[in-house]
């Protein structure tokens, strides 16, 4: 029976889902956001708000701890306690956000971004990818004037033209050899 118990299992054996749970945790550290499976972001969700708190007590057993929890990846960890955990410091709670963002094309999995509520870095929510060379040039404006036609594709039209007009003979290059 299942009474109580609030961990997902996603599928996956114990060890699995530990790490799943960690590299998330991570990467969610290390970018700010991320995007994942709206199953895996609420799993990931009270693992790192966790993390958060433990960052905020800025102890050597608690960076130990965070270390252990992490993997050993000390940029994770210095991340946590010198930015994470500071902008967070007069929260009581609720660190995270998760933003419903659609279903993923192949499997139409419900997807959803994880992010910190008090990030430096508010986005909208990102906008579905264009496909197709043309679209991708309409969504992306630059501010570079539009490259030139690459130069063999010149001189094979010049050389085309060339060949089409002089129907008379030879000319007057090609009679000295």
């Amino acid at each position: 029976m299942r009474h109580q118990k609030s961990v997902p299992k996603l599928a996956r054996s114990q060890a699995h889902r530990d790490a799943l749970l960690a590299n998330q945790a991570v990467s969610l550290i290390e970018h700010s956001r991320i995007k994942t499976t709206l199953a895996k972001a609420k799993a990931v969700r009270p693992f790192a708000e966790k993390l958060v708190t433990l960052g905020k007590k800025n102890t050597l057993h608690a960076r130990r701890t965070a270390l252990s929890i992490l993997r050993h990846n000390e940029g994770a960890v210095h991340r946590l306690f010198d930015e994470v955990a500071p902008r967070a410091a007069d929260r009581k709670g609720g660190y995270t956000r998760i933003i419903k963002i659609g279903q993923r094309n192949s499997d139409a999995a419900p997807m959803a971004l994880l992010e910190w509520v008090d990030s430096s870095v508010v986005e909208a929510a990102p906008e579905p990818k264009a496909k197709g060379k043309k679209a991708a040039a309409k969504a992306a404006p630059t501010a570079e004037p539009a490259p030139e036609p690459k130069k063999p594709r010149a001189k094979k039209k010049a050389e085309k033209a060339e060949a089409e007009t002089p129907a008379e003979g030879p000319s007057s290059g090609d009679a000295g050899e």
